[in-house]
């Protein structure tokens, strides 16, 4: 373990832990030394090192190792199927504790408080309440300030790691109150639109195949296409590859964690579902979280 006090608002400490990484290094300032997670590494650490190292040679490594992270082990399984269920009872708590009165970031804390008691440690938790006829996007703890009232639509995301410190996540609907018919017309087109992305997540299946043809199934059916990411990787990386896009290489593989949560609203409503896959030999099983795919009314 190798530890230094250095900090992002102190540039003169921009050395301290690059020196750290060349004390490490040292035995290989002559090889080959990979770069992983370059999006995030800082320049300064790069630099300090191949100035320090320039007999090295440097590769980016970041796709031969996201090959290997993205299949998952059957012990791996099973922790992903943990974080799953932690989930469900966090997403159940909200079902259960949700009323008029309070702000949706009190039931934002339920579903925080539900997932730390079960050994998570971090995540997001987006919510959005509003009234039909004025759909809004979910947003997080600073844009969660709004007071439910009877006959709000409330949407939450619960996106957090478990106990192992894989991530998974969920999404609901839940009305206080009666729910409008609209909602549940496009819930069952939404709950379609994730049954279509599922039949396509088959073993060898090219991901950017998969985007052009749901967002042609949107188009046909009079919805939003998608310019976002609604369908992904997921692992000790809230978002992993591969991505659902027309940029991602790569292709869908058994034992891969694959999350798919298609969104869109309309002048009234705003339609979502979010569950977690586990891709067999043939495509994805049933969803590992088993919350009801249900508009709540409570």
């Amino acid at each position: 373990m190798l530890a230094t006090p250095s900090y992002e608002s102190a540039p003169y400490t921009r050395d301290y832990d690059p020196e750290l990484a060349c004390k490490a290094l040292e035995p290989f300032k002559n090889a080959t030394i990979g770069l992983v997670g370059t999006y995030q590494m800082s320049f300064a650490l790069v630099d300090y090192v191949k100035r320090q190292f320039p007999n090295a040679t440097y590769v980016e490594a970041s796709e031969m190792m996201d090959q290997i992270k993205v299949i998952k082990s059957d012990e791996e399984i099973e922790f992903i199927k943990d974080t799953a269920a932690q989930q469900d009872a966090a997403m159940e708590a909200v079902i259960k504790e949700i009323k008029p009165g309070m702000k949706d970031s009190d039931v934002a804390a339920i579903a925080l408080h539900v997932g730390h008691n079960l050994g998570s440690e971090q995540g997001i938790y987006l919510c959005q309440s509003y009234t039909p006829g004025q759909p809004a996007a979910l947003g997080p703890r600073h844009n969660q300030n709004r007071v439910i009232k009877e006959g709000d639509m409330f949407n939450m995301l619960v996106e957090n790691n478990g106990a192992g410190g894989f991530f998974t996540e969920i999404g609901r609907t839940i009305c206080v109150g009666k729910a409008p018919q609209e909602s549940h017309d496009e819930h069952e087109f939404t709950l379609e639109a994730q049954r279509f992305t599922l039949d396509l997540l088959k073993p060898g299946t090219p991901c950017a195949d998969i985007w052009h043809a749901f967002n042609k199934f949107m188009k046909d059916n009079g919805r939003p296409e998608e310019e976002r990411l609604y369908c992904h990787g997921q692992g000790y990386d809230l978002v992993e590859r591969p991505l659902i896009r027309f940029d991602e290489a790569m292709t869908i593989e058994q034992n891969m964690n694959i999350v798919c949560h298609p969104n869109y609203n309309t002048a009234n409503i705003h339609s979502w579902i979010c569950d977690n896959y586990i891709i067999g030999d043939n495509g994805p099983g049933e969803s590992i979280h088993k919350v009801p795919q249900k508009i709540f009314e409570v």
